[in-house]
């Protein structure tokens, strides 16, 4: 919603966390009551959010007539009905394409938006066709000849006469005659005529002229005018003319290979989809970069690219609905699915005025319960909650878990059988939590003393760590275990985002890390030097690998700088969720600054596009940070203890 004042300052404000509740409450498939309702009961003092509009009744009803699948469109329309403007139609347009729905059934305005690439041709093709029948009486006109030397003129004519056809087309080319070249020049070859098609067509793009756009059709070099297109930004014209070659539109001229020209055909259809799909993430890319991260959804499931759709979904925050969309579409979704379905778990576990409110604690419940190996998800769940024992037993016993009194023998049990994860497991659920801090933190000081630690070994403890409850963790009696932790987390945490190409955030990671060391008593095997040393390598090594040759010369990273970072590397291994590499942007990041200033405490740079405040109400960091660092640290950069719950 946008308001303006009489200075016509402009303020953009989102209406989204009113509605966050409704929505995981119809992802969570709660009871209708809990969605609708009627505007008497809605506005009474402490009530939910309800819908109380004619459309969600309309919706409800069309869904109770359904006799199949009632959950698909329920989760599509609501979807649709709260969703704000900006590609959610277009995306649950092109996942009903991939789910099979026959095209009679698409809207209307379909071909306006981002078109799968099946129908891209085919649409697009109509287009022509009624641009041709309207434009038709207006069609007309030639290209004006300019003057040219009569020296130059007379002589090619006499060449022409004598049947020096290719001399007469030089002479035409210089004289800048080059129509009347090309009409000629078959006469010489057609090798000669599409060299010098080739030579027209590169003249053209280097005048940055859209008539090349014929020249490179007539020759068949797709590669060329797809890449024109790329270098000018016009990312959809390029991927019109990549996907008509792969549909066979476009005739290339080719000398066949030895094993037929059936063979070379296929070559270059596989080169042709090579280039589509590269067209196709570089307009999502664009599109994601701009902060519209649903429309760069929309270019990736047109080439059914599921995974990397999703993934642009879960890192522009679209939460609700990469989960409507990923339970959809089913198994081809479901690792980013789960993985939508965790982070809005947290949101829900984190919502200030929900803990102990047991309405969020059951929703997050729910959301858990829906991913299939769920256990370790609804024991960090269970482990966070921070109720009465009666209120967490009920938790316990809605997650199928043992009660707290039980967790403590079984904990118990599983120290005196040296079984570390189970210990701390159990101690987290028990009414002595505090008790899993130095057994898991000596757990994994004793890992990272050795030579060849690697982040999976130790990343599963000291994630499982980071549930202990704030109450607990914030006690004097665990300053040193709590400062240990927050050290640990904050160069763990700096270490999965070198992984996850977290580039903004990695230095305030090694920052943060290396100011707790200096400033805490605490005895962990880390050292601020070799922290130093690992922040310098890594920045070298990627800024060298990322250099252009554009770019002016800079000093490579040296020997010592490379072995450094290769040691890194092994220690990260790969991404499991390998379409979730790369920086957040949330939608408006472009948008300019608010009026009121703020300074990012981890850049010191001022902030773009939405603000997020830290828990003490004066620091804040861009929201685009923010949800980075909570990914790889839930821990606050202030170093309180504090978990992010910017999502």
């Amino acid at each position: 919603m946008a308001s303006c004042s009489r200075d016509s300052t402009v303020r953009l404000w989102s209406l989204t966390p009113l509605i966050t509740h409704l929505q995981i409450n119809i992802l969570a498939d709660r009871s209708w009551e809990e969605i609708i309702g009627n505007t008497d009961y809605a506005i009474e003092q402490g009530a939910p959010p309800l819908l109380c509009g004619k459309v969600s009744r309309d919706i409800k009803q069309e869904i109770e007539k359904l006799s199949s699948n009632p959950r698909v469109k329920k989760l599509r329309w609501f979807s649709e009905c709260l969703s704000p403007p900006g590609g959610s139609d277009n995306l649950w347009n092109l996942v009903a394409v991939i789910k099979g729905q026959d095209d009679s059934l698409l809207p209307q305005n379909y071909c306006k938006g981002i078109m799968h690439l099946k129908h891209l041709i085919k649409f697009r093709t109509s287009e022509a066709q009624e641009l041709t029948t309207v434009k038709m009486s207006k069609f007309g006109g030639g290209i004006g000849v300019p003057t040219k030397e009569e020296r130059l003129k007379e002589a090619a004519e006499i060449h022409l006469r004598l049947g020096h056809i290719q001399r007469y087309c030089e002479l035409m080319v210089e004289l800048g005659e080059w129509d009347k070249a090309l009409s000629i020049a078959p006469g010489v070859s057609v090798k000669y005529w599409k060299k010098l098609m080739q030579r027209r067509a590169d003249q053209l793009i280097q005048e940055d002229k859209d008539d090349v756009i014929p020249y490179c059709i007539a020759v068949g070099d797709v590669k060329k005018l797809v890449h024109f297109f790329m270098s000018r930004g016009q990312l959809k014209e390029a991927l019109l003319v990549a996907q008509a070659a792969c549909e066979g539109n476009m005739q290339t001229l080719h000398v066949s290979t030895p094993k037929g020209a059936l063979d070379s055909d296929e070559i270059y259809k596989e080169d042709f989809n090579e280039l589509l799909h590269k067209v196709s993430k570089e307009l999502a890319e664009w599109y994601f970069q701009d902060g519209r991260a649903v429309l760069a959804a929309c270019c990736l499931l047109a080439i059914d690219n599921i995974e990397l759709a999703m993934a642009y979904l879960i890192r522009g925050n679209e939460l609700e609905l990469a989960v409507c969309v990923g339970t959809v579409l089913g198994e081809s979704a479901a690792p980013a699915t789960h993985y939508a379905l965790d982070l809005l778990a947290r949101k829900c576990m984190m919502i200030p005025v929900c803990f102990p409110s047991v309405g969020y604690r059951n929703l997050a419940a729910d959301l858990l319960l829906m991913i299939p190996d769920n256990e370790l998800h609804l024991v960090k769940l269970c482990a966070f909650y921070p109720g009465c024992m009666e209120e967490i037993n009920d938790l316990h016993e809605k997650c199928k878990l043992p009660t707290v009194e039980e967790c403590m023998q079984l904990a118990e049990t599983a120290q005196a059988d040296g079984n570390i994860f189970k210990t701390i497991k159990y101690y987290l659920l028990s009414q002595e939590p505090e008790k899993a801090l130095p057994i898991g933190i000596d757990f994994i000081k004793e890992y990272i003393s050795s030579s060849n630690w690697t982040l999976d070994t130790i990343f599963p403890v000291l994630d499982l760590l980071s549930y202990i409850r704030t109450e607990k963790l914030v006690l004097h009696t665990c300053t040193t275990a709590r400062n240990e932790l927050l050290i640990l987390y904050g160069y763990v945490g700096a270490l999965l985002a070198i992984r996850r190409q977290y580039q903004n955030i990695v230095p305030a990671l090694y920052e943060y890390t290396s100011q707790l060391l200096k400033r805490r008593e605490v005895s962990v095997p880390l050292k601020i030097e070799h922290l130093s040393e690992e922040l310098d390598a890594w920045r070298a090594c990627t800024q060298f690998t990322n250099q252009s040759s554009e770019e002016s010369p800079y000093t490579p990273p040296s020997d010592s700088q490379r072995m450094v970072y290769a040691t890194l590397l092994k220690r990260l291994k790969e991404e499991p969720l390998k379409g979730i590499i790369g920086s957040d942007y949330v939608t408006g990041s472009n948008l300019p600054s608010h009026s009121d200033i703020h300074i990012s405490c981890l850049t010191g740079l001022k902030i773009k596009g939405p603000v997020f405040f830290l828990e003490d109400g004066k620091s804040a960091i861009s929201l685009n940070d923010a949800l980075m660092w909570a990914k790889v640290n839930p821990f606050s950069p202030l170093g309180t203890g504090i978990r992010l719950n910017p999502f």
